[in-house]
């Protein structure tokens, strides 16, 4: 018999099995001590695919740009002039080029046109360039000095503009970095874990409505199992009835159900949540918002305002900057009136669903 002493147990080693969850570390693309610092998109292809094949996020980068720029804009009527006869590749307006620019530097992190001028140097037109293309070249003290456009023509060389030929949108450029950020990147786990959670939950679905059936036949002779098999994937193929003599000892079945926890069903709430709340987009916004009371979704809106004014103050101030062109974005619609009103019927706490006998001044939790 086996001696089972007590005293013999031995512990785990979990620290050194389990391994700790890290952020890796990153350094900024910062100006290198040399004459000529340089720097290219290398995640742009990445950034492109997740834009095009995961459907929240591109709604909610294209959603972003729509309610910065989408409801137009009031310019002098030299400027309009200008406005009005760019085209683009050849079919745009002036509101299409600054859309495509504005989701672009979500997508990459940056955003290039060419500038096309005459000869007395008025603006004829901006024609959008892919990101993927583009390299940044700095000199030693982190001054931009060239941007260069690889080509698609082997062995070409690539066709460098200097800093005024090109109209360019950096996104949440920090620091001394010598290119913006995209979006995308702090998006990446919870895209993978949303599309995990989907796959998982399509698969699971797809067995609710069509069960698992564990067929036990009672037979190993191979030429009638696959007889068997084949009747019946016709008959459930085609959604029909399939008559067998009753003999349990020939064939039986059992149906596997599959029972999906409630904590699947949370866990893909949790992860839509932390996506829109990372994107800087509420989800009352697409039509998306959950369970937020409306004095929530008041709050909410009112600070997603703030976010749009400032990308619009962004947008205005680079196109004079870089282009000389006065151009005023019409906000969206504001929630403010609205507070305003909720103000003179609750009180001066601002309509937030409290009263002014909830509130002692000076006194902090």
């Amino acid at each position: 018999m086996a001696d089972l002493n007590i005293g013999a147990a031995v512990s785990s080693d979990l620290t050194n099995v389990v391994k700790s969850v890290t952020v890796p570390a990153q350094e900024m693309d910062s100006p290198r001590d040399q004459d000529e610092t340089e720097w290219t998109n290398t995640k742009a292809s990445q950034y492109w695919g997740y834009f095009n094949q995961v459907s929240d996020l591109k709604s909610a980068l294209i959603m972003k740009s729509i309610w910065v720029v989408g409801k137009g804009y009031l310019a002098e009527s030299s400027d309009q002039i200008i406005l009005n006869h760019m085209t683009g590749w050849g079919f745009d307006t002036w509101e299409d080029i600054i859309f495509s620019l504005d989701v672009s530097r979500r997508i990459y992190g940056d955003s290039y046109a060419e500038i096309i001028r005459a000869d007395n140097g008025t603006i004829l037109n901006l024609k959008p360039l892919n990101p993927a293309s583009m390299k940044h070249i700095v000199n030693r003290k982190g001054q931009l000095i060239r941007f260069e456009q690889t080509t698609n023509v082997k062995n070409a060389n690539p066709i460098k503009f200097k800093p005024k030929d090109i109209f360019y949108l950096a996104n949440n450029r920090l620091g001394d970095s010598i290119h913006g950020s995209s979006d995308i990147e702090a998006l990446e786990q919870t895209i993978l874990a949303d599309n995990e959670n989907f796959v998982d939950m399509k698969r699971l679905m797809r067995f609710q409505a069509r069960p698992l059936i564990m067929f036990k036949l009672g037979t190993d002779d191979t030429a009638k199992i696959a007889a068997f098999v084949a009747k019946m994937d016709a008959a459930v193929n085609k959604g029909e009835n399939i008559y067998i003599p009753d003999d349990e000892n020939a064939v039986s079945y059992e149906v596997v159900n599959i029972n999906l926890p409630a904590a699947i069903f949370e866990w893909r709430n949790d992860i839509r949540n932390k996506f829109y709340r990372a994107i800087g987009l509420p989800q009352i916004v697409p039509g998306a918002g959950g369970s937020s009371t409306e004095s929530e979704s008041k709050v909410i809106y009112l600070a997603f305002e703030q976010l749009v004014e400032r990308e619009q103050r962004f947008l205005e101030n680079q196109i004079w900057k870089q282009l000389k062109l006065k151009v005023d974005f019409n906000s969206p619609a504001s929630i403010q009136p609205a507070l305003q009103g909720d103000t003179m019927k609750d009180g001066a706490t601002g309509g937030l669903g409290f009263q002014q006998g909830d509130v002692t001044a000076g006194v902090a939790r």
